[in-house]
């Protein structure tokens, strides 16, 4: 098991969610896990409970990451933190896409600059890309999260590429809805958004993403699982929808 191989990973988006799940289930597994976010006081709890060693750092903040991965080795790096604005490109802002970008593309592209080499060197590693089913379906609005998932899917394969003939795994992870905090983040915290998108729905927790991942990095060294899409049982992504054109104005 190549968990066995590694000693040290770091996780972004690590204060809640997803991010904090993989932070516990990689310390289970007995790794040295850094643990990257905004929020000091949540990193602060999640240390408590899992021994993570907290990094409170913005992920957008490249001299800050460019600091940590000069001091620190990692042999897996898991991209989780992630943002959304939701809307057509019709209603977007320059704030909104910036953001998206920093946070969803730039940041990953950042830290797999900075991480990758010393992976290839030592011909060990595991990075492992969190994008959403939105890097490969339309449905409603959010255009920029889809172009900058979309981005992520493509930078995962690539990596493959950048990495090859070196034992340096790459795993994307293309989660459905999750019950996770995300949409009280995006959409506001209360009752009709949780109405909307969680209560009621039988709905993977972060911890099955966490799950996953686990497996991904636990399968035998020669082994690369690649992609991994993951949604509720009961969603269905994709469709298809034919508009009549407006009528003429007179």
């Amino acid at each position: 098991m190549p968990f066995s191989d590694y000693k040290t990973a770091l996780v972004t988006g690590a204060s809640s969610g997803i991010g904090a799940a993989v932070v516990e289930r990689l310390c289970k597994e007995g790794l040295t896990v850094h643990a990257l976010a905004r929020s000091a006081g949540k990193l602060a709890e999640l240390a408590e409970r899992t021994g993570c060693i907290p990094q409170a750092i913005d992920v957008s903040d490249l001299a800050g990451i460019t600091a940590l991965t000069k001091k620190v080795e990692f042999d897996v790096l898991v991209n989780s933190a992630g943002v959304d604005r939701p809307g057509s490109i019709l209603k977007a802002d320059a704030e909104g896409i910036d953001l998206l970008i920093d946070v969803n593309l730039r940041a990953v592209l950042h830290l797999c600059r900075l991480v990758l080499p010393g992976m290839v060197a030592r011909d060990r590693g595991h990075v492992v890309n969190i994008s959403s089913i939105a890097a490969a379906y339309n449905f409603g609005g959010n255009s920029t999260y889809h172009a900058t998932k979309a981005a992520v899917s493509m930078l995962s394969r690539q990596l493959r590429i950048d990495a090859y003939g070196k034992r340096v795994r790459v795993t994307e992870i293309c989660p459905g809805r999750v019950a996770t905090d995300i949409f009280a983040h995006v959409h506001g915290d209360s009752d009709e958004i949780r109405a909307r998108f969680i209560d009621g729905f039988e709905l993977p927790q972060a911890a099955d993403i966490a799950d996953a991942i686990a497996f991904a990095i636990a399968a035998p060294i020669a082994v690369n699982v690649g992609h991994m899409e993951i949604t509720p049982t009961l969603q269905v992504p994709g469709g298809l929808s034919t508009a009549r054109p407006e009528a003429p104005q007179a």
